[in-house]
């Protein structure tokens, strides 16, 4: 029987460059460039993606050749400049970006894609302006929707566009956010478990993370895998 040649991402640049389509009306990605991304969490290679649809830079993070392969670990990662970059307190976006690195180190393949929709896709601005209502007694949820925002503005289109240009068959999804599978599903990505990702409170963030139990949904009290 005749082996199936598997892609590597390399060469899946080359075939993403031939059918890119610029004038889409939907969502619809183009990878970039690819590169070796060795850093203290372990060696990955890092994906640049750029869209159609929000206009942004978005990144894969990748462990091993995840292409044409089923139940990839997998997390989608929003951006959080105050969490990620300066280590604010004040959410659990590091934990789970730091965390998820640490878990895909260990798995034979795996991705973490991160995406470029700040504060829940409001932007910095905004976020800013949702902390300083929180500084005055507003929930996260509240903040929102005294902004004139949804309480979750993201969009994961983008995120299922990215999984598909990777040839991904299927994920296990790192994530406690229900609305994240949900969506993702809702894109045409089959997801076959979830991952709990669950970070330890802290007293500046534990009102967040009960709100984001109690408002959003979340999934935060077993740091078990489910199976769907």
């Amino acid at each position: 029987m005749a082996m199936i040649k598997i892609p590597t991402i390399e060469q899946l640049l080359k075939e993403n460059e031939k059918h890119y389509c610029k004038e889409n009306k939907e969502a619809c990605v183009k990878m970039i460039s690819v590169a070796n991304l060795p850093t203290r969490f372990g060696k990955f290679k890092i994906v640049a993606f750029y869209n159609n649809y929000d206009k942004k830079e978005h990144a894969a993070i990748i462990k091993g050749n995840v292409c044409s392969k089923d139940n990839v670990y997998l997390r989608v990662h929003s951006e959080c400049l105050t969490g990620d970059a300066f280590g604010s307190l004040r959410c659990d976006c590091r934990d789970q970006l730091e965390d998820s690195l640490k878990l895909l180190r260990k798995m034979k393949r795996g991705v973490l894609l991160y995406l470029r929709q700040e504060g829940r896709g409001i932007g910095l601005i905004n976020k800013i302006k949702a902390y300083q209502l929180q500084d005055n007694g507003y929930d996260t949820i509240e903040a929102n929707k005294a902004l004139g925002f949804k309480p979750d503005e993201r969009d994961y289109a983008i995120a299922a566009h990215m999984i598909r240009s990777l040839k991904i068959k299927s994920i296990k999804l790192i994530s406690n956010n229900p609305n994240k599978i949900k969506d993702l599903k809702k894109h045409g990505i089959k997801i076959s478990g979830r991952i709990p990702i669950i970070a330890i409170p802290n007293k500046y963030n534990k009102f967040y993370l009960e709100t984001k139990k109690k408002k959003a949904g979340h999934l935060l009290d077993k740091n078990t895998e489910q199976i769907f």
